[in-house]
């Protein structure tokens, strides 16, 4: 993203890998299941969801039908995560999550970290 990443150029990158039949959404599985767990719960979106604090470039009617389940959608999977991760970085820096030290954290960005990783294996420049 050149220092200068965006919820828009996200956007951008994953129709790109769409559009050249890079997407592998599928192996994103693992931690979208985890997303939906923690965000949609027994027919409604949970507390947790809330605090995304999803903006309207962050995709939320997307973001909303991925995690409640009626959008299985590749693409729309994989910006969904991706999505979620923005969030994690946006309000890890400018949010509130120092306000209670972290707490209950750890397996967000475990799951942010695991679907990072894969896109730079992936897509990214990772020498070993």
């Amino acid at each position: 993203m050149g220092n200068f990443a965006s919820a828009d150029m996200i956007r951008t990158k994953v129709d790109a890998w769409r559009d050249a039949g890079e997407l592998d959404a599928d192996q994103y599985g693992v931690e979208l299941a985890y997303f939906r767990q923690r965000y949609f719960a027994n027919g409604a979106f949970t507390h947790h969801f809330t605090h995304l604090h999803l903006r309207p470039a962050d995709q939320p009617v997307i973001v909303q039908s991925v995690i409640e389940g009626g959008n299985s959608d590749p693409r729309d999977c994989l910006l969904t995560v991706l999505m979620i991760v923005w969030r994690f970085r946006n309000n890890l820096f400018h949010g509130a999550k120092w306000n209670y030290q972290l707490q209950d954290q750890l397996t967000n960005f475990t799951h942010a970290n695991a679907i990072l990783m894969r896109l730079l294996e992936k897509h990214g420049h990772l020498d070993s």
